[in-house]
């Protein structure tokens, strides 16, 4: 099963192949080669430029639209992005970066997955300057005869270049033999659909490279590796992942995606405009003004114009203007509240029951209550053991992004 959306002529923009250069290298991690990448865009043709992606969950985050935001750049200028969805791939398992054999998904739930995924991904990408591949199309058609001549293309000296396979060799813990198959089937997707240019993390540069060798073995030219760095999460710190609950969502509500945003570091804000938006941030801009914005245009592209404007006006009623009482905050009933009870018990049940979030009472006392976090009303309540009373329409601030209007 094979979509394609592709335009066979795409138009060039008149921008030179130099100046391409410069544009699509920036925020990159590794390019194989700038020398290369020139000659082929002094070629005057739509390039082929490839992406791969196993669908492992059916949501994707911001460290995920690095590579579309690239993708995107490489359509604005002509090219044609190609997309393989890994329905044969996700079957093995990408171990990439990984110390442990990743668990392998069924196709059905890879082709589930990839509905939802694909669907996020346009709204960065270009749909109609795309192509889609399923790359069973090929493996699932190959006899066992066929894998053991593609196998003798590559040697174990190779596979055990890749640092991740070394290490775990070397701590004793198992390699599976299907996972040594892993970068050549991913290899041989570049040969497939003659790929110019191949776009991955830089988890993944071994995993490019070995494309490159099966094009020249197969007399074709080779394919431009160019990694992207991995975003660092809302902490600044470790890279954007949800078991580092540091992350935005793509399919995160409107308020919540800007309030996330509004909260990185200034420091972090211009790493955020090159790798999210492809734009160097303005040094002359406030920094207020610039993350404000950064979060606007991020959220407007992917809940529309509208929606991003909302935001950044609730945001601004919240926090800038201080408005709590106009603010469009989430409701709990007065029924609905453990009392009586004391600051304590109150600020843990709010926490779990409205936002979901479990946390110890050493937590709550050291970091919301005593510092003067919590308030009902703007009045500040640090005493954990005093006893609450409440009423319809008093609003209880958590911390800086946890609000709750009592009804």
């Amino acid at each position: 099963m094979t979509c394609s959306f592709r335009r066979p002529h795409l138009p060039l923009l008149s921008v030179t192949p130099e100046d391409q250069l410069k544009l699509l290298t920036a925020g990159t991690s590794k390019v194989f080669s700038e020398k290369e990448l020139l000659e082929k865009l002094r070629l005057g043709r739509p390039l082929r430029v490839k992406f791969g992606l196993d669908p492992t969950s059916p949501d994707i985050h911001f460290g995920h639209t690095v590579v579309f935001e690239k993708l995107r750049q490489f359509q604005e200028l002509g090219h044609l992005a190609v997309i393989i969805i890994g329905d044969f791939t996700a079957t093995i398992g990408d171990p990439s970066g990984r110390s442990a054999t990743r668990p392998p998904l069924t196709r059905e739930e890879v082709l589930v997955n990839a509905e939802t995924y694909t669907a996020q991904a346009f709204k960065v990408i270009d749909r109609d300057r795309t192509e889609i591949n399923f790359n069973g199309d090929w493996f699932r058609k190959m006899t066992f005869e066929d894998v053991l001549r593609l196998n003798a293309r590559v040697t174990m000296q190779q596979m055990l270049q890749r640092e991740d396979f070394r290490n775990r060799i070397e701590k004793g813990q198992e390699v599976r033999l299907h996972e040594i198959q892993y970068p050549i089937v991913q290899g041989w997707d570049s040969v497939e659909v003659r790929a110019d240019v191949e776009l991955g993390g830089t988890d993944q540069l071994f995993n490019l490279l070995v494309g490159r060798d099966l094009q020249k073995e197969e007399g074709q030219p080779q394919q431009i590796v160019m990694t992207m760095p991995l975003l660092e999460g809302l902490d600044g710190v470790k890279k954007m992942s949800k078991s580092y609950n540091n992350y935005v969502g793509v399919e995160d509500p409107p308020q919540e995606m800007f309030g996330k945003l509004m909260s990185i570091s200034d420091e972090l804000m211009a790493r955020y405009y090159l790798l999210l938006l492809g734009e160097q941030l303005d040094p002359a801009q406030h920094p207020m003004d610039a993350k404000k914005s950064l979060a606007e245009r991020l959220t407007a592209r992917y809940h529309g114009i509208e929606e991003g404007r909302a935001a950044r006006a609730d945001w601004d009623t919240r926090f800038s203007k201080k408005d709590l009482a106009a603010a469009d905050l989430p409701e709990v009933s007065l029924s609905d509240l453990p009392l009586p009870t004391n600051v304590l018990g109150l600020t843990s049940h709010l926490f779990k029951a409205v936002f979901d979030l479990e946390k110890s009472n050493g937590e709550l006392r050291k970091q919301f209550i005593l510092p003067g976090s919590v308030q009902i009303n703007g009045e500040k309540l640090t005493d954990p053991a005093a006893d609450v009373s409440l009423s319809a329409g008093d609003v209880i601030k958590l911390s800086k992004k946890h609000m709750v209007r009592v009804i």
